[in-house]
């Protein structure tokens, strides 16, 4: 009798400014591990060592490349998008790689434990044409917790990452 061998469990690239985290280390292999407890694989972006010969501009290309290959290996993105360095606004690298991902027609998913609307959220006045940001930009009223190109792009979750692997494995169950 032979026996197939298991399933692969999805592979999930894990998007975020985490890695920007004193402790991204061992926070990536928490957030691996919880993958492993809800049936996937994670892929941190700081799995990979990046070669220490290189110097800053050749490191941050060696990194770009890293992590578009594992985009592209991944079967799922899953975004870190709370709020980074502004209200409303979660890191450009990680909404850079929604895009990507996006672009590849890969499955997105996005947590947030930021409530309530963009509009909402960001610091704005009114003026005639809308709401505007201290910076003197209109604030987009969507009604959606992340500027429309991230929230039609993902699901997203509110809550941490758990929260987020937890509606995934649901989600690819139904």
């Amino acid at each position: 009798m032979t026996h197939a061998a298991p399933p692969r469990r999805p592979r999930v690239y894990l998007a975020g400014f985490d890695v920007f985290r004193p402790d991204a280390l061992e926070y990536g292999a928490q957030l691996v591990a919880a993958c492993g407890d809800f049936g996937f694989e994670g892929l941190y972006p700081l799995d990979v060592q990046v070669p220490a010969d290189l110097d800053g501009p050749r490191q941050a290309a060696w990194i770009y490349r890293a992590n578009i290959d594992a985009i592209r290996s991944a079967d799922i993105v899953m975004a870190n998008v709370n709020d980074f360095r502004g209200p409303g606004e979660p890191d450009s690298g990680t909404a850079f790689e929604i895009g990507f991902a996006a672009a590849l027609g890969k499955e997105i998913w996005a947590y947030s434990a930021d409530t309530g609307t963009l509009i909402e959220r960001v610091p704005s006045h009114p003026s005639a044409q809308g709401r505007v940001c201290e910076r003197g930009f209109l604030v987009e009223d969507f009604g959606l917790p992340k500027n429309l190109m991230i929230a039609c792009a993902a699901r997203i979750v509110p809550g941490d990452a758990r929260a987020c692997l937890a509606a995934m494995a649901r989600g690819r169950l139904d």
